[in-house]
C-alpha cells in the first residue's frame, strides 16, 4: 500500500534566496535526494513519494521552484539557468553532500543540467519523463501550430488580455481537463491534485510568471547535456505521455545500451507523471536502483 503524505501534513520551511522566499521540505536521514517538480507543480506533487523514499533510508529534500507552489512569484525573466543557480545555492545552504537529483518534466531537465554542469553536487540523477526544454522551440512545431502558439503567447503576455486568458486557463475544470490529457491513470486525478495545482495559480504574480515562462528561452537540449554526464542515471518513462512521447526517449534507450551505469525503464499505461500515477512502482524502482 502506498504511504501518502497529504498536502496539509507537509512540514514547510522557508529559505531566502536573493530576497525571495523559497518553500521547501525535508524528511528522513541518510544520503540526500533532491526532488524537482515539473511545470505548474510543487512539493505536493511528490506527496506519494517523499515518505516512502525517506523510509528507505534517505534524507529527502523537495522545494518549490521560484515562481511555483508556495515560493515567491516575482516579475522576473524566468529561465532554466535561473533555476539551476537557485538549486546550486540551495544545495550549498541546506544539502552540502552529493545528492541524487530526481525530477519530473522540466524538473528532470534541471536534474540533468545539475549532473552535467555541476557534477560535484550530484551523485546520480533520476529522470522521469524528462522535458526537452522549458517550452517548445519554434523548429519543433509545424507551420500552422507555430503561428497559433506565437499568437497565443502574445495574448497571454499582454497586460490587457493576459490576465483574462490566465484566469480562464487556471479554472479548476480546465486544470482537470488538462490532467485527463496527460494522465493515463484517471484514478490518480483527484480533487486534492486539482487543488494543489489551482491554489498557486491564484497567487499574486502567477500570471506574470506564466507569461514569462511562455516567452523564455527553452534552455539546453538533453542531447547536448548527456555527453557531459558521468554519474549514474535512471530514466523512467510513462509510455503514453502525450507531452513527451516515448519516441523522445530513444536517446536514453540508446545510452542505456552503451553504458552500464544508465538504466532505462518504460512504464506501461502511464502518462507524463508516473510518479503520481503509479507511485508504488516508481518508488520501488528508484529504491532498487539506489541500492
Amino acid at each position: 500500500m502506498t504511504t501518502e503524505l497529504t498536502i496539509a501534513s507537509i512540514t514547510e520551511f522557508t529559505w531566502n534566496w536573493q530576497g525571495h522566499q523559497i518553500r521547501y521540505t525535508v524528511m528522513g536521514t541518510g544520503r540526500p535526494l533532491m526532488l524537482l517538480h515539473g511545470f505548474g507543480a510543487s512539493i505536493g506533487h511528490w506527496r506519494k513519494n517523499i515518505p516512502v523514499l525517506a523510509a528507505g533510508g534517505y534524507r529527502v529534500f523537495a522545494l518549490d521552484l521560484l515562481g511555483f507552489g508556495g515560493s515567491d512569484k516575482p516579475p522576473l525573466n524566468y529561465s532554466m539557468e535561473l533555476w539551476h543557480q537557485l538549486l546550486q545555492d540551495f544545495w550549498n545552504a541546506r544539502v552540502q553532500a552529493p545528492a541524487v537529483w530526481i525530477g519530473n518534466s522540466i524538473g528532470a531537465l534541471l536534474g540533468l543540467m545539475v549532473a552535467a554542469d555541476t557534477p560535484e553536487i550530484a551523485s546520480g540523477a533520476v529522470l522521469i519523463n524528462c522535458a526537452g526544454g522549458l517550452n517548445h522551440r519554434p523548429d519543433e512545431l509545424n507551420f500552422p501550430l507555430r503561428l497559433v502558439m506565437g499568437g497565443f503567447t502574445k495574448l497571454v503576455s499582454s497586460p490587457l488580455t493576459g490576465p483574462f486568458l490566465f484566469n480562464r486557463i487556471r479554472q479548476k475544470h480546465r486544470i482537470k481537463k488538462t490532467l485527463h490529457q496527460v494522465y493515463r491513470n484517471r484514478e490518480a486525478i483527484t480533487n486534492e491534485l486539482v487543488d494543489l495545482l489551482y491554489a498557486p495559480a491564484c497567487d499574486r504574480g502567477a500570471q506574470q510568471v506564466f507569461a514569462s515562462i511562455l516567452t523564455a528561452p527553452p534552455g539546453p537540449k538533453p542531447a547536448e547535456l548527456l555527453p557531459q554526464v558521468n554519474v549514474p542515471l535512471l530514466v523512467l518513462w510513462g509510455e503514453d505521455d502525450p507531452w513527451t512521447p516515448i519516441a523522445g526517449a530513444k536517446i536514453y534507450q540508446q545510452l542505456a545500451n552503451s553504458r552500464e551505469d544508465v538504466k532505462f525503464l518504460p512504464i506501461a499505461n502511464a502518462g507524463h507523471c508516473p510518479h503520481d500515477e503509479y507511485p508504488d512502482l516508481v518508488n520501488q524502482s528508484i529504491l532498487d536502483w539506489l541500492k
